[in-house]
C-alpha cells in the first residue's frame, strides 16, 4: 500500500518502479483521482465552514431584528444542510476508487533486485554442498533414482488415490512411518527456530477475516487463490497472515522490536492458475504444512533482518544435510508484496531439478500501512511504519520430499537423517509397512 503524498512527491521513481515490475506508469492517473478526493474534500469542508459562518450571521440578524434576512440565512443552512450527505458521498466515493487502485499496485523492487521479466532472470545468490550423486555420496546409481512419489507408493505409506476419491486433486494421504517422518521435520524445525534463532513460537487461529488478508496483501489481489470459509472467514494460505497482523493496528516502543514469531500450521491454497502443474505428488497441494518465520522491525534494521531469516532457513537445510542454492528473485518473479525476495531451491535428485522449499522476503512498510502498524523511537518521535519480513522455515512437505528423494536406499527404503533420529524415537530407517 503507498502513501498517495509520497508518490505526488516522487512520480518519477514511482513509475520507474513500476516500469520494472512490468507494469505501465501509474502516477498520471492516480493524482488525477486523488485531485478528485481533494476536490471533494475542499467543497465539504467548504459547505461546513459556510454552514458556521452563517449560524453566526443569523445571530446577528436576530439581535438586529432583522427577521427577514435571519429567515433568509436559515433557508441556505437548511439547503447546505440537505446537501451535506451528498457532498460526504462523493468525498467517500473519491477515497474508495482511490484506495481501491493503491491497493492493487505490488511493492516497489529495491534498487538491488535484479531486472527480469519471470524466473528466468533470477540469479544465483550462493549454492551449499553438492549433489549427492554427483559427489559418490550416500545415493546409488543416479539412472535408479526414484521421485518420492514413487518412493512412497511402493512403501505403502503414501496414498493420493484415496484422497481423491474424499476431497480431490492435490491431496494426500501419508501412513506409518513417513506420517511420522513428515511429523518429526516439523518439530525439528520449530525447535530449532525458538531453541537456537530466538524465535517465539505461536499456534494461531487457522481462519482469519478480510481485514487480515488485506494487511498482509492476499487480498484483494489473490483473492481467486484463497479458500473462504463460510461468510466472515478465510483458510489461511501461510502463517505469515495470523503472525504479521499480531501487530496490526498498534503503536510499538523501539525497545519492543525485532519482534520475530514462528508457527508450524497447516496451510490451505487453492492453487488457482496451476493446471497441469505438478500434477504427481505432494509438490503442490491444497493442504501442506509450513513453518513460518515472520520479523517486525525498524527500517533501518530491515535488510540486516532478511540476511538472518535468510540464514535461519538455511540452518535447517544445512542440518538435514541438504544440498541447495540460493536465488535471489528477479523484479519479474518477486511476490506482490515484496521489495526483496530469496528462494532456497533444495535439489530433489529424483526430479534431477532444483525446487523451491523457502521463500524469505522483506516488505518494506508496504504491509504496515495495510495493517497500520507503527512504532516509537527511543526519544519519542513518531509514530513511524514498521518493517515486516516473512519467509518459510521451511515448507515440511517439500522438507519431506527432499529427505526421501536424498536419502533413499537401492531396495526402496529411506533413512532417516540423523538429526531427525531422536524425533522418530531411535528409528533410522523406514522400510515397506
Amino acid at each position: 500500500m503507498y502513501d498517495i503524498r509520497w508518490i505526488r512527491e516522487n512520480a518519477a521513481a514511482f513509475d520507474k518502479g513500476l516500469e520494472r515490475r512490468g507494469l505501465q506508469p501509474l502516477s498520471s492517473s492516480l493524482l488525477s483521482l486523488d485531485d478528485e478526493r481533494r476536490a471533494a474534500i475542499a467543497k465539504a469542508q467548504g459547505s461546513q465552514e459556510r454552514r458556521n459562518a452563517l449560524s453566526k450571521e443569523i445571530g446577528k440578524a436576530m439581535g438586529a431584528k432583522d427577521l427577514a434576512l435571519a429567515e433568509q440565512l436559515k433557508a441556505e443552512v437548511a439547503s447546505l444542510k440537505e446537501s451535506q450527505p451528498a457532498l460526504e458521498a462523493q468525498e467517500k466515493a473519491a477515497k474508495a476508487a482511490l484506495d481501491e487502485q493503491l491497493a492493487a499496485i505490488p511493492n516497489m523492487p529495491h534498487d538491488d533486485v535484479p531486472d527480469g521479466a519471470d524466473e528466468h532472470g533470477n540469479v544465483v545468490l550462493h549454492t551449499h554442498g553438492e549433489a549427492p550423486e554427483k559427489s559418490g555420496g550416500r545415493l546409488f546409481g543416479a539412472n535408479l533414482l526414484k521421485e518420492h512419489f514413487e518412493l512412497g507408493e511402493a512403501l505403502g505409506q503414501m496414498d493420493f488415490e484415496t484422497a481423491a476419491k474424499l476431497s480431490g486433486s492435490r491431496f494426500k494421504f501419508l501412513y506409518f512411518g513417513l506420517a511420522r517422518l513428515n511429523r518429526a521435520i516439523g518439530q525439528f524445525m520449530l525447535d530449532t527456530h525458538t531453541e537456537e534463532h530466538g524465535y517465539t513460537e505461536v499456534m494461531p487461529p487457522l481462519m482469519v477475516r478480510d481485514d487480515a488478508m488485506f494487511g498482509t496483501a492476499q487480498l484483494p489481489k489473490f483473492r481467486d487463490d484463497q479458500f473462504r470459509a463460510g461468510d466472515d472467514h478465510w483458510l489461511i494460505p501461510t502463517a505469515e497472515v495470523p503472525l504479521t497482523n499480531l501487530v496490526r493496528e498498534s503503536i510499538l516502543s523501539e525497545e519492543e522490536l525485532p519482534r520475530r514469531y514462528t508457527a508450524l500450521t497447516p496451510c490451505f491454497r487453492a492453487e488457482a492458475g496451476s493446471a497441469g502443474r505438478d500434477t504427481r505428488g505432494m509438490l503442490r497441494q491444497h493442504q501442506f504444512e509450513k513453518v513460518e518465520l515472520v520479523s517486525i522491525t525498524t527500517p533501518e534494521k530491515s535488510a540486516e533482518e532478511h540476511e538472518r531469516m535468510l540464514s535461519c532457513a538455511e540452518a535447517v537445510l544445512k542440518k538435514l544435510d541438504l544440498h541447495y542454492r540460493v536465488m535471489t528473485l528477479c523484479t519479474g518473479d518477486m511476490g506482490f508484496a515484496s521489495q526483496k525476495t530469496y528462494d532456497i531451491e533444495v535439489w530433489l535428485p529424483g526430479q534431477k531439478t532444483y525446487r523451491e522449499i523457502s521463500s524469505c522476503s522483506v516488505c518494506g512498510d508496504f504491509q504496515a500501512r495495510r495493517m497500520n502498524a507503527r512504532y516509537r523511537t527511543k526519544d519519542g518521535k513518531g509514530p513511524f511504519f514498521v518493517h515486516t519480513l516473512n519467509g518459510s522455515g521451511t515448507a515440511v512437505g517439500r522438507a519431506l520430499i527432499a529427505v526421501m528423494e536424498n536419502y533413499q536406499n537401492a531396495d526402496g527404503s529411506i533413512s532417516v537423517p540423523e538429526v531427525l533420529v531422536p524425533y522418530m524415537r531411535g528409528v533410522t530407517r523406514i522400510e515397506k509397512a
